[in-house]
């Protein structure tokens, strides 16, 4: 995974997704399908993106004991997806058994999806992970345990905040990935996120991806708007 836009379906059904398609025509997209838009419709709408060869993030964030993991990887394997996730909360025995359901899931000769581990939402502030959550460490410390945690069990990365993307570059490697929502343009709000950062902040931290929802799906010009932020994170003219 190098240098990744990956467009967040934040919509509520399928209709609204094919709208938002229309004008990127023959483009192949990498796109996250969230619980949102996965809970209104189910596989159907995963199988509809790869048959027309889009990349797909499955993220719903599975946070379960680990024979329970284990089963929903296992399915969700066979759905053909590219990355899937859970909440690194969830501890080492979670995360191993995560790799093992989706390896038992991947038809033969395919390759098993990526998995990467949530650390700390972007949305959480330092004194909200120390009065809600008990840590009482660092924001930064808590998501670098959180990573080594992480590989550790196998997994091939981690979601996080751009801002802690190059500590877990230095201890964990650049080929452990780095999947960071929060990403805002300098003219953007900032919304529900607390830890943002703009796209050429995230270049230069060796961000591995990048995830962008409503600055693009809102915006009244989508494709103009994905080409604009493709420029800013690639760097491309």
């Amino acid at each position: 995974m190098d240098k990744e836009l990956i467009v967040a379906l934040d919509f509520a059904n399928a209709e609204e997704v094919v709208q938002f398609l229309k004008p990127f025509e023959n483009q192949k997209l990498f796109l996250k399908v969230g619980m949102e838009l996965f809970y209104q419709e189910g596989p159907s709408i995963v199988h509809s993106l790869k048959e027309a060869g889009h990349q797909i993030f499955l993220d719903l964030k599975l946070h379960d004991i680990p024979n329970t993991v284990k089963s929903a990887m296992r399915g969700l394997a066979g759905l053909g997806v590219d990355l899937v996730n859970v909440h690194a909360a969830g501890g080492t025995e979670m995360m191993e058994a995560a790799i093992e359901g989706l390896e038992a899931g991947t038809a033969a000769g395919q390759n098993r999806p990526a998995c990467i581990a949530v650390t700390q939402l972007t949305s959480t502030s330092e004194e909200q992970m120390n009065k809600e959550q008990l840590i009482p460490v660092a924001l930064k410390e808590s998501v670098l345990h959180y990573a080594s945690l992480a590989m550790g069990a196998g997994l091939d990365g981690v979601v996080c905040s751009a801002l802690e993307a190059v500590s877990i570059r230095k201890r964990l490697g650049s080929s452990f990935y780095t999947v960071t929502p929060g990403i805002r343009m300098k003219s953007d709000q900032v919304q529900d996120q607390k830890r943002v950062a703009t796209p050429e902040f995230a270049r230069d931290a060796g961000v591995s991806a990048i995830v962008v929802g409503r600055s693009i799906t809102r915006a009244d010009d989508p494709l103009k708007s994905y080409q604009q932020w493709i420029q800013a994170w690639k760097g491309e003219e």
